[in-house]
């Protein structure tokens, strides 16, 4: 008998994450520190007013003119799920968007309950692994289960990475708790200590228990837009085109769930914050709130005011025309698919952008997932190419121009106030400009003893400060600038071998870099 039930799991140690979660999807009661996430009671529970974050007041919410404006793409967005069926029960769901991970197969016919283990994809909309776990709820006829399982330190991840997250999941929460939702099945992610989870889990589980898994992050998913390590953009871009009109379509919606059971208690998420063991000095940044209702505010502001430059201007730091939608899409808050499918109604204005757009977001996206799932040292040197791991070590000992400290990198202290000032917006705002991303972690080739240090450093700095680290994006773009990977062979110079190389002057040529440097001078961080 397949009886579940919800937690929010806050582990006391990182190690008990893979038990914690076992005891989750095995049984109805687990010991130790966690608590109901989600209610899907017989007894519906009232929605409680949501409290204020730290640091919120009235004075500084959303001008009414922006709340509405959002408002009505939310609800133009809600009207396009209902127009396709008012339940994901009446929708053909694409098979191919899930894998089975267990020996198992099928969900016995006279379960108690489904769980949907939620991990990357933090969101309940336009969330394909919850609506194919609300499908089999439904079909089923039982109750729907999420479980999250908080671990109280991950990587480099710090407060501002943390408080993003949960304050996020209080509107997943909020959802489920309005419509007596529990859970469902687990969503998918390409790196190591994820995927280590979910193969303790299938090892732990009974045998007549499956577990499915739903790329519910990519357009395409992983395995099925190439089954091998991808060379280049070059390699799997028409793959990913040839399958896109199977899959870029509309969401249904996820919609009440009629199947309930005992009621849960609301989250103390309290408890959940001071659970953390993480690093409090790097705290939480003003330009991007939490939540999937924020990032629909961001896809429309990008839309409406910066779609327009982002064809002919994202490489330039000082003007304002890049999506800035990465933090959502990192923690799942927001659904790519669902910024492609608003971006691209506006292709009869601005072209240029869109297909920009496009490309960024759909295939440089799913090759750094494509990178992490077929290359188990994605964020290693012995990760790259034979060609760029000799170049690398023919190089290794060539005299360098300047050698920093992490330290003195990490505080911005270098000669060059350039890169300073990248350094000082990543640290300021949990964000880096793309552009600058490049000449950032090259510089830190040219400037420590050896790539091997290049890549750890570059790796620490972005995962510690970046909203969207510990992504793998961010693991391919260090690579990319260190490493080579996904690029070819150049003119050798000192340093760098055959590796793609940058310059101050090359930068100056590009956009009015003084400007940039005055405007991000100053660390806001104290170290």
């Amino acid at each position: 008998m397949f009886c579940l039930r919800t937690f929010l799991v806050v582990t006391t140690r990182a190690s008990v994450l893979q038990r914690c979660s076992l005891q989750v999807v095995r049984s109805v009661h687990i010991s130790g520190k966690c608590v109901m996430m989600a209610s899907s009671g017989k007894d519906p529970i009232k929605a409680q007013k949501r409290k204020l974050s730290p640091g919120t007041s009235k004075e500084n919410e959303e001008p009414a003119s922006k709340k509405a404006s959002s408002e009505d793409l939310q609800s133009t967005i809600a009207a396009a799920r209902t127009a396709v069926c008012s339940s994901v029960a009446e929708f053909k769901f694409n098979k191919k968007r899930v894998r089975v991970l267990s020996k198992a197969k099928d969900f016995p016919d006279d379960c108690k309950g489904v769980v949907y283990w939620m991990s990357r994809d933090q969101r309940v909309q336009d969330n394909w692994a919850m609506l194919y776990a609300q499908k089999l709820a439904l079909k089923l006829e039982v109750p729907l289960h999420v479980c999250f399982c908080l671990v109280p330190r991950f990587l480099e991840a710090t407060i501002r990475h943390f408080n993003f997250m949960l304050e996020g999941l209080k509107e997943v929460e909020q959802f489920v708790t309005d419509n007596h939702i529990g859970g469902v099945v687990t969503d998918f992610s390409p790196l190591r200590v994820p995927m280590g989870w979910v193969d303790d889990v299938v090892k732990g589980l009974p045998k007549d228990i499956p577990l499915c898994q739903v790329d519910a992050h990519n357009l395409v998913p992983c395995w099925e837009a190439s089954p091998k390590l991808e060379y280049g953009a070059r390699t799997i871009r028409n793959k990913i085109h040839n399958q896109l009109s199977g899959y870029l379509t509309e969401f249904p919606p996820v919609c009440s769930h009629k199947y309930t059971d005992a009621a849960a208690k609301p989250i103390d998420w309290d408890a959940a914050y001071a659970s953390l063991e993480v690093d409090q000095s790097v705290g939480p940044v003003d330009w991007a709130k939490p939540g999937t209702s924020h990032g629909i505010e961001m896809l429309e502001s990008f839309c409406k005011e910066r779609l327009k430059y982002f064809g002919s201007d994202r490489n330039n730091p000082n003007k304002k025309a890049l999506s800035n939608l990465s933090p959502w899409i990192h923690f799942g808050q927001i659904s790519a698919q669902r910024c492609i499918l608003t971006v691209r109604q506006y292709r009869g204005k601005y072209k240029e952008g869109v297909d920009a757009y496009i490309e960024e977001a759909i295939i440089r996206r799913e090759l750094s997932d494509n990178f992490c799932f077929y290359n188990k040292q994605y964020d290693s040197i012995e990760g790259t190419n034979d060609w760029a791991k000799k170049t690398l070590k023919d190089h290794e000992k060539d005299k360098r121009s300047h050698v920093y400290t992490r330290e003195q990198l990490e505080r911005g202290k270098t000669h060059d106030p350039l890169w300073n000032a990248a350094q000082n917006q990543m640290v300021n705002e949990g964000k880096m400009h793309g552009f600058l991303r490049m000449y950032w972690a090259k510089k830190i080739l040219e400037w420590t003893s050896s790539p091997g240090e290049a890549l750890e450093v570059s790796i620490y700095l972005n995962d510690k400060y970046s909203l969207d680290g510990r992504d793998p994006n961010g693991y391919v773009g260090c690579m990319w600038s260190v490493c080579g990977i996904h690029d070819q062979g150049w003119k050798e110079r000192p340093v760098f071998g055959k590796i793609r190389y940058m310059n101050y002057e090359g930068c100056k040529r590009k956009f009015d870099v003084t400007s940039f440097e005055m405007k991000h001078c100053k660390q806001a961080i104290s170290k």
